[in-house]
């Protein structure tokens, strides 16, 4: 059972809704317009409908594409401080016998923050996704990870790879590996942000207000241009909210404690005795003109494990990190291909 919630229950204003140019119909069903270069690859629109999972916490939030298909969805999950947007160009390019179902993480897009005095933890998303296995009663999960969505996908794998039936990482593989020497200076800052930040929603402030033409350009500087400006409004539409002071302008709506997230510790010997465990289909995709984020032979190290399993892929793409969302033609092949091969058609 997947609850369906209509537009008007989300706090997100009217007028931030049409700015985006999202035709809304009835029963909280949209069809989303797509760029010129995606159209023409998907002949047509995609029927996309709202998810609301509940958590003990308040709620996480979602789309469905193609809600309308009696299979199990495979599970979206975007990247740090992005929402399920991040799949609106691709998921119309998917194989079309199989649902998507791409969630907000805690703090992002639609979804419920944690509650004031916690911090947020890369370590707490294989939770979230045990939740919503839970929820459903899903014996298996199929996984498409980008970014950090990437990682939590790649930990769900390596902790419950009997929960697992397919997974795909979108230019991310594993857990950064830190020097040790920037433990120190890391942590100070996460701590001092994320109780300025705390105090901040405690005294319910509103953020800093901005015209949506500046706030497709915050977007795009502060991805390293990796999302390029015409496609920045659809991380947007999940992302902000109407100024009180200025109803010209609008705000990231994003918890900013996320700012101050804590990713993971472990050292490489973990991480590789992790990825022993990994045994399904797993198929990971790296952009070419993206960085690794940490000394590259951690990646590769890691790779050379996974290979071993004789279910795995790797493959690199042309493009920014976030080239699913820029130019998702480019994965087209080789992500249908892999679902087609081990989700295929009843």
């Amino acid at each position: 059972i997947i609850y369906i919630k209509t537009t008007s229950e989300f706090k997100m204003s009217k007028s931030c809704t049409r700015l985006f140019d999202v035709s809304k119909l009835r029963n909280g069903t949209y069809i989303y317009k797509r760029s010129l270069q995606t159209a023409k690859l998907a002949k047509e629109q995609t029927e996309v409908k709202d998810v609301t999972i509940p958590v003990p916490w308040g709620h996480i939030s979602g789309k469905l594409w193609n809600p309308h298909l009696d299979t199990r969805p495979i599970l979206g999950l975007h990247g740090w401080q992005d929402n399920c947007n991040t799949f609106n160009t691709l998921a119309p390019l998917l194989p079309q016998h199989i649902s998507l179902l791409a969630i907000d993480f805690p703090g992002h897009g639609l979804s419920s923050r944690y509650p004031d005095g916690i911090m947020y933890n890369t370590n707490d998303l294989p939770v979230i996704l045990y939740r919503i296995q839970k929820y459903f009663g899903w014996d298996k999960m199929s996984l498409l990870g980008h970014s950090m969505g990437s990682v939590a996908a790649f930990m769900y794998c390596c902790i419950f790879p009997d929960r697992v039936d397919m997974a795909i990482g979108l230019d991310a593989l594993k857990p950064h590996i830190m020097p040790t020497e920037k433990f120190q200076v890391m942590y100070q800052k996460k701590i001092t942000d994320f109780v300025k930040f705390d105090d901040y929603n405690v005294n319910n402030s509103e953020p800093p207000s901005y015209t949506i033409e500046e706030m497709i350009e915050r977007w795009y500087k502060g991805t390293n241009k990796s999302v390029n400006r015409e496609f920045c409004h659809h991380l947007l539409e999940r992302s902000v909210g109407q100024s009180k002071s200025d109803p010209n302008k609008y705000y990231f709506t994003r918890d900013k404690r996320l700012a101050s997230i804590i990713f993971p510790g472990l050292n490489q010997e973990a991480i590789i005795s992790l990825a022993e465990k990994i045994n399904m289909p797993f198929m990971a995709v790296k952009s070419t003109t993206s960085p690794y984020y940490e000394d590259k032979k951690y990646y590769y190290e890691v790779l050379d494990v996974l290979k071993k399993n004789s279910l795995f892929e790797h493959h690199y793409v042309d493009g920014t990190h976030h080239v699913h969302l820029n130019e998702p033609e480019k994965l087209k092949t080789i992500l249908n291909d892999f679902i087609v091969k081990h989700r295929p058609p009843a």
